[in-house]
């Protein structure tokens, strides 16, 4: 007897009876998961900083033990015959998922008012499962002109060749002109938002944009990483689909990729089977710890807050700097969509310095830090510095913001070595300029 191709999991958040798809394509969603599975509706009512310490996690359930344990496995048992024949199983293979990444899916769902998550290996991973899972050959994606690089490469280099177009608008686009933009390409089906951007820092009109979209039957999907559900919440905003990088604040320790997809009742059934048609999944160690990090999430997200407005301030104060690109900061573009629609901010932001300083101006400074490194991503304990030249990939808008641009992560060392360590930078800065001008 060949044998059985597992089916496709039920996932523990469930979609409604309305939004049920057929089961040929999606097991029955009658037969409810255990209890533990679902979040009491007590506790989806209580305030953000308790539910990140307690959901997703049951200890009268782990033997007592705090943390739920970390479950590997490709085998999964059935209890009898019929079992390896019903559609209901919530766990039927390793694939599928396990009690580990359900916690996850489950917590974050709570957090993001999702009617689901979908756990991957890595945000941009989960940025591309989104837009196959929404988009069809012959469609048009409409994207921000200030997405993440990986996605644009995505969009250049992959959907390009399955038939799907692409076309940049401009993060500042009103709800009108979006409406125009949408006339003149007629077979959009998705507006892809990031907001802010997470180089140039641009807030996004998210309710407005999404009011439109709806209109006109476009889906809305959003990079949510930079404000976290804790500083904007996308689907009361309008959001359709909500996608975090959970290897920043998620993690915050620099040691885990993840990614995690929100998404609404009327989405979560094809994301799950487009993941399913996939089969990838993230690692049991990763969901272990990103649940980890969720305990201490809530903490560490408001005194990046705290310390990345202390030092943008500081940063505004000097002769050095010609702009601060930080969405609480009055002059940044956007800053009044930010104070409606968000109810905080993180530790990573953009400074221009003035026209006079030249590229090797900036090496010079960089390179001599003792506590910012330059690295990659944010949301770690660390400080981070990285410079980056906008104006080479963006399509839409010409960006020109007047000199170079570095960007910052702001980690949990003291403000006040931070702060010296900034001004022997710019110290480094003068005279090298003053090296030049002597010259």
């Amino acid at each position: 007897m060949p044998e059985l191709q597992p089916q496709l999991v039920i996932m523990p958040e469930q979609t409604p009876q309305s939004e049920t798809p057929p089961q040929s394509e999606t097991p029955s969603q009658s037969e409810q998961p255990p209890q533990s599975e679902q979040p009491p509706q007590s506790e989806q009512q209580r305030s953000i900083e308790t539910m990140m310490n307690r959901l997703g996690r049951c200890a009268a359930e782990q033997g007592g033990f705090v943390n739920c344990p970390i479950y590997r496995g490709s085998t999964n048992l059935f209890k009898s015959f019929a079992d390896t024949m019903s559609p209901n199983a919530v766990y039927c293979y390793g694939t599928f998922g396990n009690p580990t990444r359900a916690n996850l899916e489950k917590a974050w769902t709570a957090l993001t008012g999702g009617a689901g998550t979908l756990v991957l290996s890595s945000g941009a991973q989960a940025v591309a499962y989104a837009l196959m899972a929404v988009l069809n050959a012959g469609d048009n994606v409409l994207m921000t002109d200030t997405a993440y690089l990986p996605t644009r490469k995505f969009c250049d280099n992959f959907l390009s060749r399955k038939g799907i177009s692409t076309v940049y608008y401009d993060p500042c686009i009103t709800p009108d002109e979006l409406r125009e933009l949408l006339h003149k390409h007629p077979n959009t089906t998705a507006l892809f938002m990031e907001s802010p951007g997470s180089q140039t820092f641009e807030v996004q009109d998210v309710p407005g944009l999404c009011a439109v979209a709806h209109e006109l039957n476009v889906t809305t999907l959003i990079d949510n990483t930079w404000a976290t559900p804790m500083f904007f919440d996308a689907h009361a905003k309008g959001c359709d689909i909500s996608i975090e990088a959970g290897t920043k604040y998620l993690s915050g320790h620099s040691d885990l990729i993840i990614g995690l997809i929100s998404a609404n009742a009327a989405w979560i059934p094809t994301m799950r089977d487009t993941l399913g048609l996939f089969q990838s999944t993230p690692s049991d160690e990763s969901c272990f710890l990103a649940l980890r990090g969720l305990r201490t999430m809530y903490m560490r997200v408001r005194e990046a807050e705290r310390r990345g407005l202390e030092v943008a301030r500081f940063m505004k104060s000097r002769p050095e700097v010609l702009k601060v690109l930080h969405p609480a900061i009055p002059d940044c573009a956007g800053h009044n969509i930010w104070k409606r629609d968000f109810t905080g901010s993180t530790a990573v932001f953009s400074i221009v310095l003035q026209p006079r300083y030249t590229l090797q101006d900036v090496e010079h400074m960089l390179d001599n830090y003792k506590l910012f490194a330059m690295g990659y991503s944010w949301g770690g304990f660390e400080s981070l510095v990285m410079y980056y030249d906008c104006t080479t990939y963006r399509t839409a808008t010409a960006f020109a913001p007047g000199g170079l641009l570095v960007r910052y992560q702001i980690g949990l060392e003291g403000l006040e070595d931070l702060k010296e360590d900034l001004v022997e930078g710019f110290d480094r800065l003068n005279v090298e300029k003053s090296a030049c001008v002597r010259e």
